[in-house]
């Protein structure tokens, strides 16, 4: 265990309301590819870029395209929760952890057994009928063929939130709420490009921030702590 892992246990252990703000890099120790990084998402080949094929607009207007790319890249039923989404739910059973902050929609935060979520992307295990509003789970847009389709004949869109879509702001405010009451806000797994979601992180009013991050961030946190490593591989040491 390096130092700087022995501080953050130091820290953790006498936390008492931990707060963990995640992105795409947490689920990449299950298989999942992120977004930025070398490898990810968007530096692969496509007919359209994946920023315009994941925005409102191009789902409204090419959405066989949309699903294509949305099955292919976006959905991972073979994933399983890694060290860290297990650590995390260790502590939230513990009584340590109050509140798991993500951007990620694979739900395995939950699969873990976090509680205390807050998707502010959605989810994919979460789906309705834009006409009558009925809801289906994964399996509904995994098993269909092109666009997937309500018994009433409605469209299926998955519970996510796309570019030009605003996010919930019941998920917000609670996201909001949990960050502000944190005596220990561990951010992992995220550039911090993303807004409105990445300026949450500044509603942290403690002097305990730790950053688990293989690359450089887009803001300068000022973190009390910063690690490089894995975030599976850092947390499972915990």
């Amino acid at each position: 265990m390096t130092d700087a892992v022995k501080k953050l246990k130091a820290w953790a252990d006498s936390a008492e309301r931990i707060v963990f703000f995640g992105g795409a890099g947490v689920s990449t120790e299950s298989g999942i590819p992120d977004f930025r990084s070398t490898g990810g998402l968007y530096h692969q080949e496509w007919k359209y870029p994946p920023e315009v094929i994941l925005s409102h607009t191009f789902y409204k207007s090419n959405p066989e395209e949309f699903f294509r790319f949305y099955r292919a890249k976006l959905l991972a039923p073979e994933a399983r929760p890694n060290a860290a989404h297990r650590k995390l739910a260790e502590w939230e059973a513990a009584g340590k952890l109050t509140a798991v902050v993500t951007q990620n929609i694979d739900g395995l935060h939950q699969a873990a057994g976090s509680r205390a979520v807050y998707e502010l992307h959605g989810s994919v295990h979460r789906n309705y009928c834009e006409r009558c509003r009925k809801f289906y789970g994964l399996d509904a847009v995994l098993n269909s063929d092109g666009i997937p389709r309500c018994a009433c004949g409605g469209v299926i869109k998955p519970d996510v939130v796309l570019y030009e879509e605003g996010l919930d702001q019941d998920t917000l405010n609670g996201a909001v709420r949990a960050i502000a009451g944190a005596d220990l806000l561990i951010i992992g797994g995220t550039s911090l490009n993303v807004y409105p979601a990445a300026g949450l992180i500044h509603y942290y009013r403690g002097d305990r921030l730790v950053l688990i991050n293989k690359s450089a961030v887009a803001q300068d946190l000022n973190a009390g702590l910063v690690i490089t490593d894995p975030i599976g591989e850092v947390l499972g040491q915990l």
